[in-house]
């Protein structure tokens, strides 16, 4: 570190250390931005109409979003307390890993997973306990319950796996939570549950009566288009949720926000078929790569996962010549998200050739 580089002040050393999150790159007006997973739809009128009804900028918005609350409740079939409104899932998550660990203690996730949770650990002074994926990039539970200390304060499930996509079954988590100490924190981060066609997949509102030491993250920033709002939620039980609540920055969700998310519920069942249109082509696109060769995951988000190596930045670099604005994470591998049809054309008109490219062992390629 250079003299210019050292803060004037006394900070963290683990938080100088730790890299900022990087936002998917944008693209320009002649690329598809395939980096962040967001939905390729624009969001419906109905929810334009909803936000730009909310004026007042000049009043505090309700600090719990009372009225989503009761919609959510409602929804789920649970006690409106059960339900908190942050902005965006990773902000609930941030609140309840700062609520139940701190220094000393442990948060337990599997790994690849999604980025932002060992920046998450961190910042609450806590200590990442990461137990690698199965070799087909799923969660390795049982490896996870082995794992657990006395030391563990919170476990972070999450299906489908940001970046691989795969999922968590229910008789997976099941077996799991028997396993699991009833007074240890699981967090199951379902942010891209509404893609999930696997009917085996794990649904975590049904199981929050059985697991009072379970709660369920969601977010209407992919499936419901809501990105650029900010708007998320957690289920579970209200001593937990409260103790998140008082770890939440005051009045961080907007007015505008709720009122979005509130006319997306709504709009559900025009949403929810888009979601289905983008699900169809994300399986039209893994079952294309798998025909040109390509040994990925069987996704269940609206992304795929490119498990690409010491490749990733050479195929990443590729792609990006050609238009598409890529997730890489070197050196495991590329996150695409499934956006608009000419972005999935383009892909697959270069993906035979970059796979081709890749040595004949080489992870990615099927054998054979």
């Amino acid at each position: 570190m250079s003299l210019s580089d050292r803060p004037s002040v006394r900070l963290r050393p683990e938080i100088i250390a730790l890299p900022a999150y990087k936002q998917g790159k944008p693209a320009d007006a002649s690329a598809f931005k395939l980096s962040s997973n967001e939905n390729p739809f624009d969001p419906l009128p109905g929810v334009v109409a909803a936000v730009t009804a909310e004026t007042a900028y000049n009043r505090y918005p309700d600090a719990s979003a009372l009225a989503l609350r009761e919609r959510l409740a409602a929804k789920y079939s649970v006690n409106v307390d059960q339900v908190h409104i942050g902005s965006g899932s990773v902000a609930l998550l941030a609140q309840l890993i700062l609520a139940a660990a701190g220094p000393g203690d442990e948060v337990l996730y599997s790994w690849r997973s999604f980025e932002a949770y060992p920046s998450l650990v961190t910042v609450a002074g806590a200590t990442s306990v990461r137990v690698a994926n199965r070799t087909d990039h799923g969660h390795d539970l049982p490896e996870m319950a082995a794992a657990i200390s006395d030391h563990t304060r919170v476990v972070i499930v999450c299906s489908p796996n940001n970046p691989t996509g795969t999922i968590v079954t229910k008789d997976e988590f099941e077996a799991f939570m028997a396993v699991v100490p009833t007074d240890l924190l699981v967090i199951l981060d379902e942010a891209y549950i509404e893609f999930v066609t696997q009917t085996d997949a794990v649904n975590g509102p049904p199981l929050l009566a059985r697991y009072p030491n379970l709660v369920v993250l969601r977010t209407f920033s992919k499936a419901y288009g809501l990105a650029g709002l900010r708007v998320g939620y957690a289920l579970g039980a209200v001593d937990i949720l409260n103790a998140a609540r008082s770890t939440a920055i005051p009045l961080s969700v907007t007015a505008q926000a709720a009122a979005a998310a509130i006319a997306s519920l709504e709009a559900e069942k025009e949403l929810l078929a888009r979601v289905r249109s983008i699900a169809a082509r994300r399986d039209a696109t893994w079952q294309a790569l798998t025909r040109q060769g390509w040994s990925i995951p069987a996704p269940q988000g609206n992304f795929l996962w490119l498990p690409t190596g010491a490749e990733t930045t050479s195929v990443a670099e590729a792609l990006g010549a050609a238009g598409l604005v890529v997730r890489p994470f070197p050196p495991e591998g590329i996150r695409v998200s499934i956006g608009e049809e000419e972005a999935v054309a383009t892909l697959l008109l270069m993906s035979a050739d970059l796979v081709g490219a890749l040595p004949a062992d080489h992870p990615a390629r099927q054998i054979g």
